[in-house]
């Protein structure tokens, strides 16, 4: 089935390709969600008036999103864990810890957004990545204290 993405969709391709997919895929995934729509000769023509004003919308979501960015850059966010012998936690700094002390902070983020990237299981200071915009991705400093 032929389809053209309203937007990125990760791993199949960027807004405004036309693409053949599987058509359980398009009629119980992407189509639902509206992530894309069918490819027919009208909606490839009505489309391109629509790409302009999605690309306004995103450029709009992108200024906030580096605002944002400068803020959370900024940010210092303390997280208090169990620690057993030397210094190992128990159990593991989880993205909605991070989320909530954020949040605590006024920054509101969704956890899904949230990367860590090795497991933090030990005290100290830890880059975290925060996804805010396709384009646009912020740091936040997490330090990992003994609670």
């Amino acid at each position: 089935m032929k389809i053209i993405l309203r937007q990125d969709v990760e791993h199949l391709g960027k807004m405004g390709e036309i693409l053949t997919v599987k058509d359980g895929y398009a009629r119980n995934f992407l189509i639902p969600r509206n992530y894309a729509y069918y490819a027919t000769p009208g909606a490839v023509r009505g489309f391109e008036s629509e790409k302009k004003r999605i690309m306004a919308q995103m450029e709009k979501m992108k200024g906030a999103a580096e605002l944002l960015a400068a803020k959370l850059a900024e940010t210092q966010v303390s997280v208090g864990m169990k620690v057993g012998e030397e210094g190992r936690l128990f159990g593991a700094v989880t993205a909605q810890m991070i989320a909530d002390e954020l949040a605590l902070l006024g920054h509101t983020v969704d956890r899904r957004n949230i990367t860590i990237d090795e497991p933090i299981k030990s005290l100290g200071l830890f880059d975290v990545k925060v996804k805010l915009h396709p384009e646009v991705i912020a740091t936040v400093k997490v330090w990992v204290i003994s609670a």
